[in-house]
């Protein structure tokens, strides 16, 4: 049987930039088991790739805090490892007058949270930037950047196992059950014995805390973000990253256009309930995923509110029109003969019990084991900081051992 102090589940970023932190700040033996046969292959291996400033998070959450922070230790990590990457900079466009108030409060955000370097832009100044944009008014915000989020994983793991740390991929975490003096990590590759468990698995967190006997609190609800890319001859009418003003009510972005590090131009996501926690296309399905979702009390609450958005979201899935539609708001000159297929991400959004959809990181501990259940974007941009809080948790309850 294989031992280790820490076993960290989960080998998208979030858990890989933890275990790199465990193998920097402690002397601890570390392994990271994956269910996947790569690392990377979920949420971190399928999003925009965008280096978030801090721009929309309520000053002083958790969110707030480790993006700002994480985005210059990513910056400065990309620099060390020659990852490439772009601090190009986006534009957030208010496409009518009545969006200038959520303007405002954006930038009043940005400002509390330290972004250097934004400025207001009249409809003249926004052109300048983005010829091709329609707005009344504009915020640049200078901080924001790419980068392939997928590249920052493979350098995690590489410093992970030239620090004597362990990764096992193909191995899906079953169960832990206690014994005398630590516990035994189940895998479909044999039993691991550990003195401490990190849950960072994602999509499937809430359930691998439960395995693990303890109560996340939480439901993991997936919604689907699909994506277009502009064909090669059009990716000129975007220079940089230009996005819309966001709805208040949601922890999502709206659809917007975003150049990415290798040249290509991504256009979305609309972002529809999923029906399988790893599906990707309109026709994943799952019936223990989908029963799950439409069980829970807490999704029945938010569907019975917002129906309405929900049906215009799955429109959108299904009519190409409608999906440009949705474009044109921010760049009329944007046709159907424009886009061509994009892929597609899956986000693990945690909802409570009484259907509010989690905004904030969220982490539950047990005597034994950290559980990481809600980590959306900007969980990416923030990984660096993310892990060192988890492992600071972890030494602090190892130590009181």
């Amino acid at each position: 049987m294989q031992n280790y102090d820490v076993v960290v589940i989960g080998g998208g970023i979030v858990g890989l930039a933890t275990a790199m932190a465990l193998t920097e700040r402690t002397q601890l033996r570390i392994g990271l088991v994956e269910a996947e046969s790569k690392l990377a292959a979920h949420q971190t291996g399928n999003n925009s790739g965008v280096i978030h400033s801090g721009l929309y998070y309520k000053p002083g959450s958790l969110k707030a805090k480790n993006c700002v922070e994480g985005r210059r230790r990513m910056y400065a990590f990309c620099r060390e490892h020659h990852i490439d990457h772009d601090p190009c900079g986006k534009i957030v466009v208010a496409t009518s007058v009545e969006e200038i108030p959520l303007l405002d409060e954006l930038e009043k955000r940005g400002r509390a949270n330290g972004l250097q370097g934004m400025q207001r832009l009249g409809p003249e100044a926004l052109n300048e930037i983005e010829p091709h944009v329609a707005g009344v008014d504009g915020l640049l915000v200078p901080e924001t950047g790419i980068v392939d989020y997928v590249q920052v994983a493979e350098a995690f793991a590489r410093i992970i196992e030239d620090r004597g740390g362990r990764i096992l991929k193909g191995a899906c975490f079953l169960h832990r059950h206690q014994q005398s003096g630590g516990q035994v990590v189940e895998t479909n590759m044999g039993e691991i014995q550990a003195r401490y468990l990190v849950n960072c698995g994602g999509l499937q967190s809430d359930r691998v805390a439960r395995r693990c006997g303890v109560d996340p609190g939480v439901r993991i609800v997936p919604f689907r973000g699909e994506y277009y890319k502009l064909r090669f001859d059009r990716r000129g009418l975007v220079r940089n990253l230009i996005y819309p003003v966001p709805n208040p009510a949601f922890p999502f972005l709206g659809v917007h256009f975003t150049r990415m590090i290798r040249g290509e131009v991504e256009v979305g996501p609309n972002a529809v309930l999923a029906f399988k926690r790893e599906g990707y296309t309109k026709t994943s399905f799952s019936v223990k995923d989908t029963f799950d979702t439409l069980t829970c009390p807490g999704f029945i609450s938010l569907a019975v509110r917002y129906w309405r958005t929900g049906i215009g979201e799955f429109y959108r899935s299904f009519s190409k029109r409608a999906f440009v539609r949705a474009l044109q708001k921010l760049m009329p000159a944007i046709t159907e003969a424009d886009l061509v297929p994009g892929g597609a991400g899956v986000r693990a959004q945690a909802l409570a019990p009484g259907g509010r959809l989690l905004d904030d990181f969220h982490i539950v501990q047990d005597r034994a084991s950290i559980h990481v259940l809600n980590a959306p974007s900007p969980a990416a941009t923030a990984s660096i900081c993310i892990g060192e809080t988890v492992a600071e948790l972890v030494e602090k309850a190892m130590g009181s051992k």
